[in-house]
């Protein structure tokens, strides 16, 4: 068994130029993130060992001195050997939600406008706090904003982060962030970046989210890949984007401002669009027992997963199913395609895949519907309750569905540590790690 200082190793999570991120657990306790001091020796080499811990230390010092419910909370800082400081563990992050891997270039899953808008409130006003506090962010990307439970963006990794108007010293090669997500200051001039790079890389970040893919100079605007947005995104989107500084939005807080300008615009339009939305349910009926999704949790490996549950590159549906529910009684919903009964709620809190079964267990002695077969869904069921995220389920809401469930537990598992889960608002399967917390929703038939 592995210690770090008293503190259970149970994985990797991430690996940097000087600090290596752990998941742990000190005896019962929480699973926590330890970030601990480990530079690259080529990075010790052109930097220095004493640089380097400098800025480590002034990292954890700068997170753990801001209070906000949208940056990641640090919870302890040690200093002596092994230096490391411990935060809040997150099992996802926003990369995570739409699927963006190794290959930037890749196409990753396109977000609703609903949750475009509702992350990027957040991530702004995380950005708010830190620039209110004289800090730059320095590398800003879906990857750093994680995902705690209720949906709450917090911001963290503020390795490359520095106070306003500081020069970073060193090598000018050193601090570039992630090329991708970086202003064109931070390639001219990396050391000296001031918070209006912050502000391009959020609009790299919102175009992402909002298409799938990163903008591309003199390529193809958000209007012409996202169905839903309008020229007024793409408006907003070239001023947080635009090559100079000086034509950017002055502040994190104008930005917010001008996000909260084109939340009301969908507002307007959103009754319209959910009107004239071809109804889902306008599928042929088919029987039943033809449709019905395997009801047996099992093994499913990573490898054969897209084809073992009807998959494609980015782990949605190649197929997505009709769905025709109708209410089967209180908090109850049957779907007449596969002959299935749905949980309309979902547990009252997130809990563990561990966790998740006994849940179920417990509303058949209370005869949820007057039943007393209820149990966790496998992954090919919830995968039936799936529609396109740009659909009318995205954001009009499924109104036999509680719209707090989002992602949700499966029966099937995929590793003895790791299960599968499926994301409701994002259309996806996912995989995570068994003690992360999800909600768990029942079925029967």
């Amino acid at each position: 068994m592995k210690l770090i200082d008293g503190y259970q190793v149970l994985g990797l999570l991430g690996r940097g130029g000087m600090s290596r991120v752990y998941k742990v657990r000190q005896d019962v306790g929480p699973v926590r993130a330890l970030k601990l001091f480990a530079p690259r020796p080529e990075l010790e080499a052109l930097a220095g060992r004493e640089a380097l811990f400098s800025r480590f230390v002034d990292e954890a010092h700068n997170l753990a001195g801001l209070k906000h419910p949208n940056l990641v909370r640090v919870l302890a800082v040690h200093e002596a050997d092994p230096a490391y400081y411990l935060m809040e563990h997150f099992c996802l992050g926003l990369a995570d939600i739409i699927g963006e891997g190794p290959r930037l270039e890749d196409p990753s899953r396109a977000l609703g406008l609903d949750q475009v808008i509702d992350y990027g409130r957040q991530s702004l006003s995380a950005l708010q706090a830190l620039h209110g506090a004289g800090l730059v962010h320095g590398d800003l990307k879906p990857a750093n904003l994680m995902l705690g439970d209720g949906g709450v963006v917090r911001l963290g990794d503020l390795g490359l982060s520095h106070h306003r108007g500081e020069s970073l010293g060193g090598p000018r090669n050193l601090v570039l962030g992630s090329p991708a997500y970086a202003a064109p200051e931070q390639e001219s001039d990396p050391l000296n970046a001031g918070p209006q790079a912050d502000i391009y890389s959020m609009g790299v970040s919102l175009f992402r989210l909002l298409t799938g893919v990163l903008p591309e100079a003199g390529g193809p605007a958000a209007s012409a890949l996202a169905p839903l947005a309008d020229v007024a995104w793409d408006e907003f989107l070239g001023q947080a984007m635009a090559p100079d500084p000086a034509n950017r939005f002055a502040t994190a807080g104008r930005m917010a401002q001008a996000l909260e300008a084109l939340a009301q615009q969908w507002a307007q339009r959103r009754e319209a669009v959910c009107a004239a939305w071809p109804e889902l349910n306008a599928a042929p009926k088919h029987e039943a027992e033809a449709n019905r999704p395997r009801g047996r949790g099992r093994l499913v490996k990573l490898s054969g997963a897209r084809q073992a549950l009807g998959l494609d590159g980015l782990m949605r549906p190649r197929v997505w199913a009709p769905r025709q529910l109708r209410e089967a009684g209180p908090r109850v919903a049957q779907d007449l395609n596969t002959g299935l009964y749905w949980q309309r709620g979902c547990s009252p809190q997130p809990l563990t895949w561990e966790q998740a079964p006994a849940y179920a267990r417990a509303l058949n002695l209370r005869r949820l519907g007057g039943r007393a077969d209820w149990r966790l869904p496998t992954a090919p069921e919830l995968i039936s309750l799936l529609g396109p995220p740009q659909g009318p389920d995205g954001f009009c809401g499924h109104p036999l569905l509680d719209p707090l469930a989002q992602r949700l537990w499966s029966a099937d598992w995929a590793t003895p540590r790791a299960a599968w889960y499926v994301s409701l608002d994002g259309g996806y399967v996912g995989r995570a790690d068994r003690d992360c917390f999800f909600m768990a929703r029942a079925v029967a038939g």
